[in-house]
């Protein structure tokens, strides 16, 4: 099956209930119109979504197959007959697919079998969570989900913040929306004052809220009644940049980029040629 030319479309969707085109490119809401094979997270969400993209009245034509956390692996296995019949694509329940989203599942199907895989663009709760924040985007790491038992949460909790005091680096996480107020509460509890903490919910919808506050002011607001409530949501723990543990990693890691460049300029090959450098040709000791 490794000859297959029909392709994976990964496709974006909005991350609230409103109208796709203030977030999906033209060019994508165009291409769900030539597809007729989709590979969906939750169907009733992606039914809605085809509706309000154009596609009322004609999505009872279209085949729809579901990947979720309960789908088991036969059957993620048993998809890669629908790319003998058709491209396919692929959406998750909001933003991007692939990410953080068991539809990866069926990326690395794909990877695995040579079929081409085809991202567009679209809402990252990620990126703009991170972007909003103003905390160091020069590097950062994507944690996940965090444990859901509340000793596990708050002893991961305690290592992050560790990890972020001493690299530099911003570290972002999601939760379940019922336990945005619990995660909260653990922030407070067992972070430092001081530490920035980012509360990023319902990015790109009406009701948006994104506030970077030292956990000193979380505890404050949620003393006053503040809560998350049960709405999409994305925490960021980090450091503003210029502070000494973001200028220290950036410092880092552009001397370990000279020292690779050092390495790379004056390299001689087996074949006795002398590597000058990136995008200069080898000369031959030889060459006559």
């Amino acid at each position: 099956m490794d000859n297959i030319t029909n392709k994976l479309y990964l496709v974006p969707s909005p991350l609230g209930e409103y109208e796709p085109e203030r977030v999906i490119p033209a060019p994508v809401l165009e291409l769900l119109g030539s597809v007729g094979i989709y590979v969906v997270e939750e169907l009733r969400t992606v039914r809605r979504y085809l509706s309000k993209a154009g596609l009322r009245g004609r999505i009872d034509a279209l085949e729809f197959h579901e990947l979720n956390e309960h789908t088991d692996a036969a059957t993620v296995e048993s998809y890669l007959e629908l790319f003998q019949r058709g491209d396919v694509a692929l959406i998750s329940e909001a933003g991007l697919p692939a990410v953080a989203d068991p539809g990866a599942q069926l990326v690395a199907l794909c990877q695995r079998h040579g079929i081409q895989v085809v991202p567009f663009v679209g809402p990252s709760s990620l990126m703009l969570a991170l972007m909003a924040s103003g905390l160091n985007g020069q590097a950062f790491e994507f944690c996940g989900y965090l444990p859901a038992k509340p000793a596990e949460r708050r002893g991961r909790l305690k290592s992050i913040e560790k990890e972020v005091s001493a690299s530099g680096r911003s570290h972002i996480f999601i939760e379940t929306p019922y336990r945005n107020d619990s995660m909260l509460t653990d922030i407070c509890t067992v972070c430092e004052d001081s530490t920035l903490v980012c509360v990023a919910a319902d990015i790109t919808t009406s009701d948006e809220f994104i506030r970077t506050l030292p956990v000193r002011e979380w505890k404050r607001k949620v003393g006053g009644g503040f809560k998350v409530g049960k709405r999409p949501c994305v925490y960021i723990i980090g450091v503003a940049p210029g502070c000494g543990a973001a200028e220290k990693l950036v410092s880092h890691e552009r001397s370990e980029e000279r020292h690779r460049s050092d390495d790379h300029v004056g390299r001689r090959s087996p074949e006795g040629r002398r590597m000058k450098g990136t995008g200069e040709k080898y000369r031959n000791k030889n060459k006559s």
